[in-house]
C-alpha cells in the first residue's frame, strides 16, 4: 500500500470517529414510510428518554430500533466515550434499500407487482455538555 493511500485512509478512520459513534441497521424488512415515523420520535432525545418512547410504542417497527439503539450505546461503551448517561440520539437517517418484487395473480390472466420494501437506518450518537 501506498503512502498516499495509507493517508487517505488514516483520514477517513478519522472522520468516523469524529461523527461519533454509531450503529447501522441494513436490509430492515419494513417500508421506510412506515420506520421514519417512529425515528422522527426519538431524533434529538436522550438515550434514555428515546428507549422509553421505543418500548411503550405500539408500532411493529420500534422492536428493531430499539435493538439498534442498544447496539449503537454499546458501540460507545466500547470507544471509551465519556459519561454514557449524557448521551443522545444526534442523527438518526432511514434511507430506502432494495425492494422486493413479487407478482400476485389477478382476474382474466393478468398479475399485479408487489414491491416488499426495505429499510436501512443509522443512528448517530452525540454527548451534550
Amino acid at each position: 500500500m501506498s503512502t498516499r493511500q495509507r493517508e487517505k485512509a488514516e483520514r477517513r478512520r478519522e472522520e468516523r470517529r469524529a461523527v461519533g459513534p454509531q450503529a447501522t441497521l441494513r436490509f430492515l424488512r419494513m417500508a421506510p414510510r412506515k420506520v421514519r415515523l417512529i425515528v422522527d420520535m426519538i431524533r434529538g432525545h436522550a438515550v434514555e428518554e428515546a428507549l422509553n418512547m421505543l418500548t411503550f410504542s405500539e408500532k411493529r417497527a420500534a422492536k428493531p430500533l430499539v435493538k439498534l439503539l442498544r447496539s449503537a450505546v454499546a458501540n460507545a461503551d466500547n470507544a471509551g466515550v465519556g459519561d454514557l448517561d449524557k448521551l443522545y440520539v444526534k442523527a438518526a437517517n432511514v434511507d430506502e434499500g432494495p425492494t422486493w418484487r413479487r407478482w400476485l395473480p389477478r382476474a382474466m390472466g393478468r398479475a399485479t407487482r408487489i414491491r416488499k420494501r426495505t429499510s436501512h437506518v443509522t443512528f448517530i450518537l452525540g454527548e451534550k455538555s
